[in-house]
Protein backbone atom coordinates (compact mmCIF):
# COMPACT_ATOMS: atom_id res chain seq x y z
CA UNK A 1 0.00 0.00 0.00
CA UNK A 2 1.67 3.52 -1.12
CA UNK A 3 0.11 6.63 -1.48
CA UNK A 4 -0.25 5.99 -5.42
CA UNK A 5 -2.00 2.86 -4.52
CA UNK A 6 -4.06 2.72 -1.43
CA UNK A 7 -5.87 -0.07 0.05
CA UNK A 8 -8.98 -0.08 -0.78
CA UNK A 9 -11.91 -2.18 0.85
CA UNK A 10 -15.33 -2.04 -0.30
CA UNK A 11 -18.16 -2.32 2.42
CA UNK A 12 -21.78 -1.25 2.67
CA UNK A 13 -22.55 0.05 5.58
CA UNK A 14 -26.18 -0.15 7.18
CA UNK A 15 -27.22 2.33 9.76
CA UNK A 16 -30.63 2.46 11.22
CA UNK A 17 -31.13 5.70 13.52
CA UNK A 18 -33.62 8.13 14.44
CA UNK A 19 -33.54 11.44 15.12
CA UNK A 20 -35.74 14.34 16.58
CA UNK A 21 -37.45 16.13 14.39
CA UNK A 22 -37.87 19.31 16.40
CA UNK A 23 -41.09 21.39 17.45
CA UNK A 24 -42.13 22.69 14.13
CA UNK A 25 -41.27 19.94 11.79
CA UNK A 26 -43.24 17.87 14.57
CA UNK A 27 -46.20 20.16 14.60
CA UNK A 28 -45.92 20.21 10.47
CA UNK A 29 -46.20 16.27 10.64
CA UNK A 30 -48.83 15.85 13.43
CA UNK A 31 -51.21 18.30 11.11
CA UNK A 32 -50.68 16.26 8.68
CA UNK A 33 -51.20 13.42 9.98
CA UNK A 34 -54.13 13.75 12.34
CA UNK A 35 -55.68 16.42 10.21
CA UNK A 36 -54.49 16.12 6.86
CA UNK A 37 -53.26 19.73 6.60
CA UNK A 38 -50.68 22.29 6.01
CA UNK A 39 -49.14 24.75 7.94
CA UNK A 40 -46.19 27.29 7.61
CA UNK A 41 -44.92 29.77 9.86
CA UNK A 42 -44.66 33.71 8.69
CA UNK A 43 -41.57 35.58 9.34
CA UNK A 44 -41.45 38.57 11.60
CA UNK A 45 -38.74 40.75 9.38
CA UNK A 46 -39.45 39.90 5.40
CA UNK A 47 -43.16 38.84 6.14
CA UNK A 48 -42.77 35.62 4.13
CA UNK A 49 -44.90 32.24 5.04
CA UNK A 50 -42.29 29.39 4.55
CA UNK A 51 -43.27 25.63 4.27
CA UNK A 52 -42.03 23.45 5.98
CA UNK A 53 -42.37 25.76 9.02
CA UNK A 54 -38.96 26.69 10.06
CA UNK A 55 -38.23 28.80 13.49
CA UNK A 56 -35.63 31.58 11.59
CA UNK A 57 -36.29 32.52 7.77
CA UNK A 58 -33.65 30.85 5.61
CA UNK A 59 -34.15 34.37 3.53
CA UNK A 60 -33.57 37.38 5.76
CA UNK A 61 -32.69 35.68 9.27
CA UNK A 62 -35.53 36.96 11.08
CA UNK A 63 -37.18 35.17 13.30
CA UNK A 64 -40.91 33.49 12.48
CA UNK A 65 -44.08 33.50 14.54
CA UNK A 66 -47.22 32.95 13.29
CA UNK A 67 -48.63 29.90 12.07
CA UNK A 68 -51.07 29.32 9.18
CA UNK A 69 -52.48 26.84 7.13
CA UNK A 70 -51.78 26.54 3.62
CA UNK A 71 -52.84 24.36 0.54
CA UNK A 72 -53.90 21.80 0.32
CA UNK A 73 -53.86 23.86 -3.60
CA UNK A 74 -51.00 25.30 -4.90
CA UNK A 75 -48.82 25.97 -8.52
CA UNK A 76 -46.64 23.88 -10.31
CA UNK A 77 -43.28 25.99 -10.67
CA UNK A 78 -41.14 23.38 -11.75
CA UNK A 79 -41.75 19.73 -13.00
CA UNK A 80 -39.72 17.51 -14.43
CA UNK A 81 -40.90 13.18 -15.71
CA UNK A 82 -38.35 10.83 -14.46
CA UNK A 83 -37.97 7.70 -16.17
CA UNK A 84 -35.20 6.00 -15.16
CA UNK A 85 -35.85 3.96 -12.44
CA UNK A 86 -33.92 4.24 -8.87
CA UNK A 87 -34.40 3.19 -5.33
CA UNK A 88 -37.55 5.63 -3.39
CA UNK A 89 -35.23 6.78 -0.16
CA UNK A 90 -38.62 6.83 1.42
CA UNK A 91 -39.57 3.00 0.69
CA UNK A 92 -36.79 1.17 0.15
CA UNK A 93 -38.36 -0.10 -3.27
CA UNK A 94 -37.52 0.25 -6.60
CA UNK A 95 -40.22 3.22 -8.35
CA UNK A 96 -41.92 2.60 -10.81
CA UNK A 97 -41.26 5.08 -14.03
CA UNK A 98 -42.50 7.37 -15.48
CA UNK A 99 -43.74 9.62 -12.67
CA UNK A 100 -43.72 13.08 -12.17
CA UNK A 101 -42.45 15.22 -9.76
CA UNK A 102 -42.34 19.37 -8.91
CA UNK A 103 -41.65 22.10 -6.86
CA UNK A 104 -44.94 23.38 -5.77
CA UNK A 105 -45.66 26.52 -4.34
CA UNK A 106 -48.74 25.54 -2.20
CA UNK A 107 -51.60 28.34 -1.81
CA UNK A 108 -50.49 31.07 0.54
CA UNK A 109 -47.25 29.95 1.22
CA UNK A 110 -44.01 32.07 -0.89
CA UNK A 111 -41.66 29.14 -0.95
CA UNK A 112 -41.98 25.77 -2.54
CA UNK A 113 -41.75 22.15 -1.77
CA UNK A 114 -40.91 19.18 -3.78
CA UNK A 115 -43.52 16.07 -4.50
CA UNK A 116 -44.78 13.63 -6.92
CA UNK A 117 -47.38 14.54 -9.35
CA UNK A 118 -49.86 12.20 -10.23
CA UNK A 119 -49.14 13.28 -13.88
CA UNK A 120 -46.32 11.60 -15.64
CA UNK A 121 -46.67 12.40 -19.08
CA UNK A 122 -44.74 15.50 -20.16
CA UNK A 123 -47.12 16.89 -22.92
CA UNK A 124 -50.08 17.03 -20.57
CA UNK A 125 -47.76 19.35 -17.79
CA UNK A 126 -46.74 23.03 -17.09
CA UNK A 127 -45.53 25.41 -15.05
CA UNK A 128 -48.32 27.28 -13.33
CA UNK A 129 -50.49 24.29 -13.61
CA UNK A 130 -52.98 24.52 -10.51
CA UNK A 131 -52.49 21.25 -8.36
CA UNK A 132 -53.72 19.13 -4.88
CA UNK A 133 -52.69 17.50 -2.49
CA UNK A 134 -53.77 14.02 -2.38
CA UNK A 135 -53.46 12.41 1.36
CA UNK A 136 -53.59 8.72 2.35
CA UNK A 137 -56.56 7.84 4.38
CA UNK A 138 -56.89 8.81 8.07
CA UNK A 139 -55.41 5.46 9.07
CA UNK A 140 -52.82 4.81 6.55
CA UNK A 141 -51.17 8.70 8.35
CA UNK A 142 -47.96 8.13 9.88
CA UNK A 143 -46.63 12.16 10.05
CA UNK A 144 -44.51 12.22 7.26
CA UNK A 145 -44.60 14.17 3.98
CA UNK A 146 -45.61 10.43 2.27
CA UNK A 147 -48.86 11.06 3.95
CA UNK A 148 -49.48 12.80 0.98
CA UNK A 149 -49.62 10.26 -1.98
CA UNK A 150 -49.00 12.73 -4.90
CA UNK A 151 -50.18 16.26 -6.25
CA UNK A 152 -53.12 15.94 -8.74
CA UNK A 153 -53.87 18.20 -11.65
CA UNK A 154 -56.71 20.23 -11.04
CA UNK A 155 -56.83 21.66 -15.01
CA UNK A 156 -55.93 19.76 -18.36
CA UNK A 157 -53.13 21.20 -20.61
Amino acid sequence: MTAENPLRLEYVANFEYAYAAGRYASRFMTALRDEAKLHGTRCDECDVVLVPPRPVCGLCGGATSDWLEVGPTGTITGYTVVEIPFIDPMTGRERPVPYGFAFIRLDGADTNIYHFLEENRHDHLEIGMSVEAVFKPPDERTGTMADIVNFRTLQEK
